[in-house]
Formats: structure tokens, sequence, C-alpha cells
């Protein structure tokens, strides 16, 4: 998503090249397909030594609006990821750009990462997309009690699909930062990631309910003069590289003492 040394915001060159990658099946292999989900995986390129993984989920009884409500509402994101650790938006850059934090607990005994992401929107018709990539921001430090990693290109594409209905792709390629066993790709294709889009799809069963309770009128990723971030530079911004980042040697880690949790999520009452 960088062009060359520079930050720059997503245009639409960069959302159409997205769009392709989402939909196109050359180069991919199928790792998953079971239950509506599918999970690609693709060989890295030259210039990368991680695996691109993608997926895709058709949501039933979900409009392609509501998904993209939830994937934007933070506050929600609290009541549903039980993966997260912790996630604020830093500042905006422009009405469809911001900078944000998010840190991620990985299945044990995998050390947790965390994140700082340039993050772009883009409606179109009754179609989504979300994309973004990691930056630096001298004010906002990662944390030292979670290894680094880095997001080359993470994003979301989400398309109608009739009346009350929609697909959700999600494609990433994240390094770690680090000496990962070769089994956790494996993992991560066959349990990880199936499991964290249905748990997207059963959070956006519950998000209309919820949110009447919660600022039902308040969604600045929709009308950007409800949005009182402050406001960010991209002079204020740095790439992410991945040599500036703590190497975390886990090559040795056995898949036996993978955890993965089961336990049904859990979402807030209030």
């Amino acid at each position: 998503m960088s062009r060359g040394e520079t930050v720059h915001i997503p245009d639409d060159a960069d959302f159409g090249s997205f769009r392709d990658q989402c939909e196109s099946q050359e180069g991919w292999v199928s790792q998953y397909n079971k239950g509506g989900i599918t999970v690609w995986s693709r060989e890295p390129e030259e210039s990368h030594t991680v695996q691109k993984l993608k997926m895709r989920i058709t949501c039933k009884d979900v409009m392609a609006e509501t998904l993209y409500d939830v994937l934007h509402d933070t506050h929600y994101r609290k009541k549903w990821d039980s993966n997260m650790i912790e996630t604020y938006d830093i500042g905006r850059l422009t009405v469809n750009a911001d900078v944000g934090y998010y840190s991620w607990r990985c299945p044990s005994p995998l050390k947790n990462r965390d994140f700082v992401t340039l993050r772009s929107w883009l409606p179109l018709g009754n179609d989504y997309m979300i994309i973004n990539y990691s930056v630096k921001h001298p004010k906002y430090q990662r944390s030292r009690d979670v290894g680094g990693g880095m997001y080359l290109q993470t994003g979301y594409l989400i398309k109608s699909n009739g009346a009350g209905s929609c697909i959700l792709y999600y494609l990433t390629q994240v390094d770690p930062k680090g000496s990962l066993p070769k089994w956790v790709v494996n993992k991560v294709s066959q349990f990880v990631a199936p499991k964290a889009m249905k748990k997207i799809y059963k959070a956006c069963l519950k998000y209309p309910d919820w949110k009447r309770k919660h600022s039902p009128n308040l969604k600045p990723w929709v009308y950007p003069e409800q949005n009182s971030l402050p406001c960010l530079s991209l002079s204020e911004l740095s790439l992410q590289h991945a040599d500036s980042l703590e190497n975390i040697d886990e090559s040795g880690l056995s898949e036996e003492k993978l955890h993965i949790s089961d336990e049904e999520d859990t979402y807030s009452k209030e």
C-alpha cells in the first residue's frame, strides 16, 4: 500500500487493486472450505517473507451497511472481539482516513502483537471497502508488553448479496516480526481464521439491537461532521519497517501447546 518511503492515503487505484485481489482466484490456494467460509493462502512475493491469507464468508440476514458499521464501531468491538487487548483512534487525516492503535491477543503460547495503522474506507453504492497498513507516529509508542507486528496490507471488502444479505472478504498480509514455526500458518488457516469470520458474523446479527441502545445516530465513519478526533498531517507519520521491530524467535514452539479457545463469545448486556 505504500509508495517508496512515503506514507500516502490510498486512492482509487489502491482500492481497485485491493478489490481485484479479493475477487481474483488466480494464484490463491484453498486451505479451508466449510459452512459458507472459505480461506485461501498465497505464497509470499519476492520482497516479502509472509504469506497472504484471504477469507470469505456469506452473511445471511446481515445487510452490507450493518457489517460496515460493525467493522468501524470501536465501542462495539470491545463487546465482541475477545482477541482484542486494546484499541483506540489516534487522529483523522481526511474525511475517510484515520490512524489508530490495535493490540491483538494471539493464541497461547505465541506472544501478543500490536499495530499502529493508517486506515481508509470507501463506500461504493451498496458495497464497501476498508484498507489499512502499518505506520509510525512519534507520540504513540508500541507497548513493551507485546511483540511488534506490521500490516503490509490488510482490509475488508463487503459486497451486497441481495436483500438483507452480504459477502465479506478479509485479506491480510501481516509480518508478525519474528521467527514463527511453519505450522502456524496452517493453524491460522484451519482454525483461527474461520473462527474469526464466524465471530464477526455473530457480532453483525446482534449489532442492530445493541446500536439502538448506544448512540444510534452516532456514526462518524458515515457522517464526517460527527468526527471529533484531532487532525493529523501525513508529515507526522512514517512507514513502519520490520527491521525496526523487536525480533521474536518462536520457531521452537510446539504445535501441541497451541491453545485456541472454543468458549462462546460473550456480549455485555449494557
